[in-house]
């Protein structure tokens, strides 16, 4: 913990900023279904309400409470950034140092497969997959999984061919240092960089592309994620003929937007601290 407050210590202002904005999103998410007095499934007001001493953000068009919708919403997108993150960064990881270390026709398999995955159109393809799979956080974070490791890789791949021909790893596998020994012990202090910043990286794009997804009708409807608020807001006849969209539009729209900005901040902070970018 001392090390973790030593290392933001040593970011900007707006990095500060932006660490104590995603601690406190991360702290509504995990605390807030004990902290809201409404639900975020079942009405609690009239239809449409707006902004009162009741319902901080006014409600939906059955009821609901938005600002309950807000805070659980936050939960799934913290869920999907990173569990999209983790598993790109796992898949982009393995593929790329399989690739790097073992060379031949390992390397030419993998690096053709990993061209197919980057030529393939991300959001069209997506939005195919899942559809094919069903909404669900589980399916969504493996279709959001499927394109993200695929940059990842190739930079591991091109750290590790330039790593292995290190004179200290010839050594190393001269005295029978294998895979796993050279992988645990000089392959991932290397490339730990590249993997922190990308795992940074990673998080808003999941949460922008889930946003997408869920808008455009394919997010989990179980799951009151800001992407789906935004989908149920804009399906509203005429939404932007009445003064609903204030409240209705704009939390969500800008939910995501401080999310994301916060992460782009950190994240470049860490590129700062590592003296790396991707």
């Amino acid at each position: 913990m001392k090390k973790i407050l030593n290392f933001i210590k040593g970011f900007s202002i707006i990095g500060k900023i932006s660490v104590l904005i995603f601690i406190v999103i991360i702290f509504i998410a995990i605390f807030s279904p004990y902290l809201l007095k409404t639900s975020h499934i079942l009405p609690s007001g009239n239809s449409l309400e707006p902004p009162s001493k009741n319902h901080i953000l006014g409600t939906d068009d059955i009821g609901i409470d938005l600002y309950s919708q807000l805070c659980y919403g936050a939960r799934m997108s913290i869920i999907i950034g990173l569990g999209t993150a983790f598993l790109s960064i796992l898949i982009g990881s393995i593929i790329g140092i399989l690739s790097g270390y073992l060379g031949g026709w390992i390397d030419n398999f993998l690096m053709r497969f990993t061209d197919m995955m980057i030529t393939l159109p991300d959001l069209p393809t997506m939005i195919v997959l899942g559809a094919f799979f069903g909404p669900s956080i589980k399916n969504i974070i493996f279709v959001l999984s499927v394109f993200s490791w695929t940059s990842l890789a190739r930079i591991i791949r091109s750290k590790i061919l330039s790593i292995k021909e290190e004179n200290y790893i010839k050594v190393v596998r001269g005295y029978g240092g294998g895979f796993f020994y050279i992988t645990i012990n000089h392959f991932l202090p290397q490339i730990y960089p590249i993997i922190m910043v990308s795992f940074i990286r990673l998080i808003s794009k999941a949460i922008i592309a889930e946003a997408s997804l869920s808008f455009l009708g394919l997010g989990d409807p179980t799951s009151k994620s800001w992407g789906l608020i935004l989908h149920y807001a804009l399906n509203f006849t005429g939404i932007y003929f009445t003064p609903y969209w204030k409240w209705w539009v704009l939390s969500p729209l800008i939910a995501i937007l401080i999310m994301v900005i916060s992460i782009a901040f950190i994240g470049r902070e860490f590129e700062n601290k590592f003296n790396y970018k991707l």
